[in-house]
């Protein structure tokens, strides 16, 4: 079970929302920074502010996201959580927030599930069809060899790789991910995702063109909530076109 869209889709997304992907990388710094300012210190504060740089967030965005999280500045506090539920057409969906408001946010999630013909459920209603892991996009290029990523992938710990028409994907366990990661950063590779998520192992695939409509309003809606981090799904279709 891969990703869905290709890393063109990805990158015309995350620029057409910027402003809001900041916020959400924002807070996620705060909160990892509350381990610990230091990166060298903290994996998730570091690789928090990587996923950051990734898509080119100001220094002093992570710097003032940091210290609100050491308490250093003034600032909000979030806890994390998430929502499980159905989209239109039968699709299971977990949505990953970051909020200083529970009552905001369900309100939120349950207004965007009802209004596109979903169902907002209970924890654990979808979740048992998808398997967490940790996902390594690394886009692919002329001067990356298949063989020797995988090599240096299976070395530290790869699980699996999966090879797309633009990039290869790297699954591990949760427990090796961070090993991973840091090793195929030393070999020399350019990580364009590095993230522990939710990987279906059950998918589904809607049939109904209004179903599929209502789906994609439903994801937008949802990934254009501050108080979301990341939106997971089981559909077998590219939402993002």
């Amino acid at each position: 079970m891969g990703r869905h869209g290709t890393i063109a889709g990805r990158k015309a997304a995350q620029d057409n929302k910027r402003a809001a992907v900041f916020t959400k990388y924002a807070r996620a710094i705060t909160v990892a920074a509350k381990g610990g300012g230091d990166p060298d210190y903290n994996v998730s504060l570091k690789h928090a502010i990587d996923k950051a740089k990734s898509i080119n967030m100001p220094n002093d965005n992570i710097t003032r996201a940091i210290k609100k999280g050491t308490g250093e500045l003034a600032g909000e506090s979030y806890e994390t959580g998430s929502f499980e539920g159905y989209g239109a057409g039968g699709v299971a969906v977990i949505v990953d927030v970051l909020t200083d408001n529970r009552n905001r946010t369900t309100a939120a999630m349950k207004h965007a599930f009802d209004k596109y013909g979903g169902n907002l459920g209970v924890p654990g209603c979808v979740s048992y069809m998808f398997e967490r892991k940790g996902i390594i996009l690394i886009e692919k290029t002329d001067e990356i060899s298949e063989d020797s990523l995988m090599e240096a992938a299976l070395d530290a710990g790869m699980e699996d790789m999966i090879t797309y028409d633009d990039s290869f994907e790297i699954q591990t366990t949760v427990e090796s991910f961070n090993e991973v990661a840091e090793a195929l950063k030393k070999a020399g590779y350019e990580l364009l995702e590095a993230d522990v998520e939710y990987v279906p192992s059950m998918e589904t695939t809607p049939t109904d063109e209004g179903d599929i409509k209502n789906l994609k309003k439903m994801i937008d809606i949802l990934e254009e909530n501050d108080d979301v981090q990341k939106v997971y799904h089981n559909c077998t279709l590219d939402l993002s076109e």
